[in-house]
């Protein structure tokens, strides 16, 4: 859990940083879709869960951008070295619990972690918010697997203070020879702006469609 504080002085978003967070509700977000057509044949090929695969791509993608790794703290901005995925794992009695899962550059050995993980979850009761699921150095994923969305909204605490970036993916459609993917992200305005969720949308769709692409 390495981090650095960042020195907001020299900051070229000093001033954005300063006004968005002190708003009551700082967040912004953005629904659209990806293309997951290679990305639906790639998973199957590899005989791998459609979810574990857009999961990893979404969070090596997230670890290229510097601003998807900030996070406050102690009214302090920290960068992360590396941050990993906080997802919720659904059962069989249809609640879900919160779990963690590392990240690992390869994916055999994220997709075997994140297996374990769910196995666990899926064997347990409850929220399951334990220290894990109160991370900084994570992002919250989350799965709607039976219908598709083109709007999102979440519960929000707004007394605590929250930077955690927030990624939930729908229900995967058919569009003719295309398989779109839904997903909606939402992040802290004092820490990043549009141009940084464009940024990383392209890695993601670049990693759906090779997940191996070493040219970021």
């Amino acid at each position: 859990m390495k981090r650095t504080r960042l020195h907001i002085e020299q900051w070229n978003r000093k001033e954005h940083y300063q006004f968005f967070s002190s708003f009551d509700e700082p967040f912004f977000g953005i629904v659209t879709e990806v293309d997951f057509t290679k990305g639906y044949h790639i998973a199957k090929e590899m005989n791998t869960s459609h979810f574990l695969y857009y999961l990893y791509c979404s969070l090596k993608a997230a670890n290229t951008i510097d601003e998807f790794r900030y996070r406050l703290e102690d009214d302090a901005v920290y960068v992360y070295d590396q941050i990993h995925a906080s997802p919720t794992i659904g059962r069989e009695d249809h609640s879900f619990g919160f779990s963690f899962v590392p990240f690992h550059d390869d994916f055999e050995v994220f997709e075997a972690t994140a297996k374990k993980e769910i196995a666990l979850v899926q064997d347990s009761e409850g929220l399951r918010f334990n220290e894990d699921a109160k991370r900084l150095d994570t992002i919250h994923y989350s799965s709607i697997p039976w219908y598709t969305f083109s709007g999102l909204t979440h519960a929000r605490n707004y007394s605590h203070t929250d930077s955690v970036p927030k990624i939930s993916f729908g229900k995967y459609k058919k569009d003719g020879d295309r398989v779109l993917l839904p997903v909606a992200i939402y992040v802290h305005h004092g820490l990043m702006d549009g141009y940084h969720i464009g940024l990383y949308l392209e890695k993601f769709q670049l990693l759906l469609d090779k997940y191996k692409y070493t040219g970021i």
